[in-house]
């Protein structure tokens, strides 16, 4: 499974969390703690908010650890919002394409979990993006497929409800053709005025998750960046999150 941090909050450079604490993200993708697997090397992506709309992007389908750009621009861009994910891929291509996070407009999207016997079920859910979107489909991975998907369910009007819709719709389809493996669903996204986190999971095993309220800002982890780990609170199975710049973050129940 990947690892991934979201933080919305003052202005900070991003090493402050994707290299330099003793468990950042780039200690993650080598050694991670709470993961099935603990390499996460299968490529990377950081997306950040500044003075424009739309959120830049960089991807890279090398190790964290192993590239001198990921290092030369966390160390130069400070942001209010960004998002960093290192990937372990299951089952679909090491590419570019299918590094998170998923940006679409002012969305940028992120997801832990998995959709269980995908290849059955990959042509019923791609089934669900509205043509308008389509095009907007670059990889071949589940989780930007769940993106565009919960795009064209309103996701601008009512994010959570967008992404409760096509879950249920993703389960129907798994009832539907007797697919057995989970549906696990880990993610965060924004819009890069709020940012919004999930835990959940169709066998209630989804994987880990946390927050916590650090001195600039909120910042959500899979699994906390340092030493401190009584600073850090773990969502728990079916329950959520939601947060605007400059406020305390509400929590809410999923599923």
């Amino acid at each position: 499974m990947c690892r991934f941090l979201a933080y919305c909050g003052e202005p900070v450079y991003l090493e402050t969390l994707v290299c330099t604490p003793c468990h950042s993200l780039i200690e993650q993708s080598m050694h991670a703690s709470e993961a099935k697997t603990e390499t996460n090397g299968d490529g990377f992506g950081v997306g950040w908010y500044s003075e424009r709309t739309e959120p830049g992007r960089y991807c890279e389908i090398r190790p964290a650890w192993s590239d001198e750009n990921l290092l030369s621009i966390c160390s130069h861009v400070r942001s209010h919002l960004f998002f960093a994910h290192v990937r372990a891929a299951t089952g679909t291509a090491v590419s570019r394409a299918n590094c998170h996070p998923f940006k679409a407009g002012r969305f940028l999207f992120m997801h832990n979990g998995q959709v269980g016997d995908w290849t059955r079920l990959r042509r019923r859910i791609e089934a669900m993006i509205p043509d308008e979107l389509y095009p907007a489909r670059t990889g071949t991975t589940d989780s930007e497929a769940i993106f565009l998907a919960a795009l064209g369910q309103g996701m601008e009007q009512d994010s959570v409800r967008a992404f409760r819709s096509v879950l249920a719709q993703i389960e129907r389809e798994m009832e539907a053709t007797g697919a057995t493996a989970p549906l696990r669903f880990t993610a965060t996204w924004t819009d890069g005025e709020r940012v919004w986190a999930v835990r959940w999971a169709s066998d209630g095993k989804p994987p880990s998750l946390y927050w916590r309220l650090g001195d600039s800002g909120l910042i959500v982890v899979s699994e906390p960046v340092d030493a401190q780990r009584d600073a850090w609170t773990p969502i728990p199975t079916g329950g959520g999150l939601v947060a605007r710049l400059g406020s305390r973050p509400e929590t809410f129940t999923f599923h």
